[in-house]
């Protein structure tokens, strides 16, 4: 009887043991902050230039501040915009044109955040075809990602340098790895990014003249945009959304061997973590620029943005003037941090 009373005072105590250990475990899940989602609509699929978007598992800059991070791939600028406006996501990664675009048929919405200040996209051509200036575009057939990439609105961009419009080209849908019809002489020229052709000449591409969109107007490559609704009713929660990021961005400036390695892992064309270093190295230093030297990243320059609009009204891909202080913002940026980071991208 001794013996049964000793069990049953021993399974007591080791009972009320296993009970006070798990209360402050109970209490914490019961107090832990409850994490807002925010869904991030891509132009892209999960590929290595955005590793700082992939590695939340890992890094959590996100939760850090607050933010269940989502993400919605897609095929280009326009179908994140339509992915915003579907309400598949709460935050558009696009491109000016597509912004410019979706403001033109009356949408309401608002930039927030430059995540690209630098114009990454080029045309590219193999020697032979002896295309040096825009104006050799015409009537020729010219690759671009999908119809709603920034690679075709850049494309015009050119055109417009050289007085054509899109009916004095043909343009041929070629996905991402447009450089494989390029060197198969399926089109003449194709239109790209600055990781594209990375990519392309490390795959045999060859000898080829680059036409850099930049040198003819360098607008920003990409940035986030938000619903009008959205920017007016959750402020609080766009401004924690922003300084993630904002974190996110100066760890991969700083950090691109680890980011290059944590791509591995999370990108789907991140298998060669050399590779993955020179594409992030390139993303890295068109992250940056002399406003965000000064005013910190994801700072616009909003007159080059405006001569970015007025280049676009121009050449016709829209038809109303847009004026970008009225439908841009800084107010959600995060406190002013200078990001004068070029060395540390080069590192």
């Amino acid at each position: 009887m001794k013996t049964i009373n000793r069990i049953t005072t021993w399974l007591t105590l080791a009972l009320s043991s296993a009970v006070m250990l798990a209360a402050p475990q109970l209490s914490n899940a019961q107090t832990a902050p409850k994490l807002d989602k925010m869904v991030v609509a891509g132009w892209s699929k999960p590929i290595t230039e955005i590793t700082n978007l992939l590695v939340e598992e890992d890094k959590g800059f996100f939760k850090a501040r607050g933010i269940e991070l989502g993400y919605v791939p897609g095929a280009g600028g326009g179908d994140a915009i339509r992915n915003l406006l579907s309400g598949q996501a709460d935050v558009a990664f696009t491109d000016p044109g597509s912004f410019f675009t979706a403001l033109d048929k009356g949408e309401k919405l608002r930039a927030i955040y430059d995540i690209y200040p630098q114009n990454v996209f080029n045309v590219v051509s193999l020697k032979s075809s002896n295309i040096l200036k825009p104006a050799d575009l015409k009537g020729k057939r010219i690759g671009v990602y999908s119809l709603a990439s920034g690679t075709r609105q850049n494309l015009q961009v050119l055109l417009h340098q050289a007085g054509l419009n899109e009916s004095d080209v043909t343009v041929v849908v070629t996905g991402l790895l447009n450089f494989a019809p390029l060197m198969q002489g399926q089109v003449d020229a194709t239109a790209a990014t600055d990781t594209g052709l990375l990519v392309g000449r490390l795959r045999g591409l060859g000898g080829v003249n680059v036409m850099e969109v930049k040198n003819h107007l360098n607008i920003s490559s990409d940035f986030f945009v938000v619903r009008e609704e959205t920017y007016q009713q959750k402020k609080a929660v766009l401004k924690r959304f922003l300084q993630a990021y904002q974190d996110s961005a100066q760890w991969m400036i700083q950090s691109p061997e680890e980011a290059a390695k944590l791509a591995v892992k999370y990108a789907i064309d991140g298998q060669n973590a050399s590779l993955n270093l020179d594409i992030i190295r390139l993303r890295n230093e068109s992250s940056v620029s002399d406003t965000t030297a000064k005013r910190g990243l994801g700072a616009f320059d909003l007159t080059s943005l405006q001569q970015g609009a007025n280049a676009y009204k121009a050449f016709g891909m829209v038809q109303n003037k847009i004026q970008v202080s009225d439908v841009v913002s800084q107010d959600l940026l995060p406190p002013n941090k200078p990001a004068n980071s070029r060395i540390a991208a080069k590192k």
